[in-house]
């Protein structure tokens, strides 16, 4: 997505060009509301968790402001209003997100409530005096293990933890601070109980999303070794039956006619429907055993896993992509291809002082997947590519002509990085 301005606009200040960037960023999560086979457990438990956690924000918020209005008659009424917003304002709009969103975007904006939170802290020694709220604590106090859960949907788990002792203690001096009796009792108490608090929300939190995950990687373990299984069997049944197609056509009708020394009408017509057994044989391009939409990403996936652990892969779907129905020996063609391309790009497109990154796409729809590979490396001039050089023109280009339904596009300029692309559509079009 691309914006445009007039040119008389005046330039962006820093500021205006940070919250722009944010903005971008959010709507980049907001983008790809569609759910990746390979996390599919993980993804919805985000979104389960981002909306309990947004609708646990609002309610909290309504419970609070007796207290807020009343602790508001000693402080400045900006810091009252700000400190509110600060607390409260981000877990509407994290309910909103993780309905309609991605985790990338519920990330975003957990992580920004969890900041917003200890800025309420901050703005305290500017609106409160000292030892002025009679109570056992300023009110942003019990808000903290709702900050803390958002910090464990915003961060991994081990900075989740450093946000949860940052947290408590950032509650338990703002109410030295600000309340009017101060024992030291009370100070440890007020941390324990604060820390305590937020930890069985962190444990909860890091256990869920953990359970997701290992969930994902069982599932992807089985899909990858469903679809070996498979290949395996199929190969097995492709032997089988064209033994038994040599021995009861092909053998026979060279018995018979070595016996027969003349024409014969009844030879005639084995020898003739023999080879139309083998034209048939020759022509069946398609495996019995297919691969649903899930278990071919996951195929892929694996396949450039094995190349590079660390290259992102990112799948995208249509609307009816559950109808997909993949023959193994396709998969297995384009599984082939697209590692010669990652392969291509390793050896290749590295350029000296930076890192080149790289990124698989898979489109899925009813009929078809498209899978786009991309590095901005060094990339290079296809015309000046040697015909002897089989990388490009036998392992990828040639892989997907000979691939029914099968085609396959290399674009690259120098110092413009390179695109990959593999096409394979079930009824056997481009």
């Amino acid at each position: 997505m691309t914006a445009s301005g007039t040119l008389d606009s005046p330039p962006a200040t820093p500021s205006m060009s940070a919250f722009t960037g944010f903005i971008q960023r959010l709507r980049g999560g907001l983008t790809v509301p569609q759910e990746d086979p390979a996390t599919a457990a993980y993804d919805r438990i985000m979104r389960r968790l981002g909306i309990s956690v947004g609708v646990a924000g609002i309610i909290v918020g309504g419970m609070e402001l007796p207290e807020i209005a009343e602790q508001g008659r000693v402080a400045a009424t900006w810091w009252t209003i700000t400190a509110v917003i600060l607390a409260f304002g981000w877990y509407p709009v994290l309910a909103v997100v993780s309905a309609l969103a991605g985790p990338r975007a519920i990330r975003i904006v957990s992580g920004c409530a969890a900041l917003s939170f200890l800025g309420a802290f901050a703005t305290i020694p500017f609106a409160l005096d000292v030892h002025s709220v009679d109570a056992s604590t300023v009110w942003p106090y019990r808000v903290t293990a709702l900050a803390v859960t958002a910090g464990v949907l915003a961060w991994p788990a081990r900075w989740a933890v450093s946000y949860l002792l940052i947290a408590s203690t950032s509650a338990a001096l703002a109410s030295v601070y600000t309340v009017s009796t101060v024992t030291s009792l009370g100070v440890v108490e007020n941390f324990l109980r604060a820390a305590g608090l937020a930890a069985l929300f962190v444990w909860c939190g890091t256990a869920a999303t953990g359970a997701a995950a290992r969930v994902d990687r069982e599932s992807a373990i089985a899909s990858r070794r469903a679809a070996a299984a498979a290949a395996a069997q199929g190969r097995d049944r492709e032997r089988a039956r064209f033994a038994a197609l040599i021995h009861d056509a092909v053998l026979s009708t060279l018995l018979e006619a070595s016996r027969a020394g003349t024409q014969s009408s009844v030879l005639r017509r084995q020898a003739e429907r023999t080879l139309e057994q083998l034209d048939e044989c020759r022509g069946n391009d398609r495996d019995p055993d297919l691969l649903d939409a899930r278990s071919a990403v996951l195929f892929l996936r694996a396949a450039v896993h094995e190349v590079n652990p660390g290259i992102r892969f990112a799948t995208r779907t249509w609307p009816g992509y559950d109808d997909l129905r993949m023959p193994v020996h396709s998969a297995s063609t384009i599984a082939a291809a697209l590692t010669e391309a990652v392969r291509n790009s390793l050896r290749h497109a590295q350029i000296a002082g930076r890192d080149v990154r790289r990124i698989v796409t898979a489109t899925v729809s009813a009929g078809s997947i498209r899978i786009v590979f991309t590095d901005d490396g060094a990339g290079f001039d296809l015309a000046r590519v040697s015909a002897d050089r089989l990388g490009i023109s036998m392992s990828i280009l040639g892989r997907m002509r000979q691939l029914a339904g099968g085609s396959a596009f290399v674009e690259s300029q120098p110092g413009e990085g390179t695109t990959v692309t593999l096409v394979w559509g079930g009824d056997g079009s481009r």
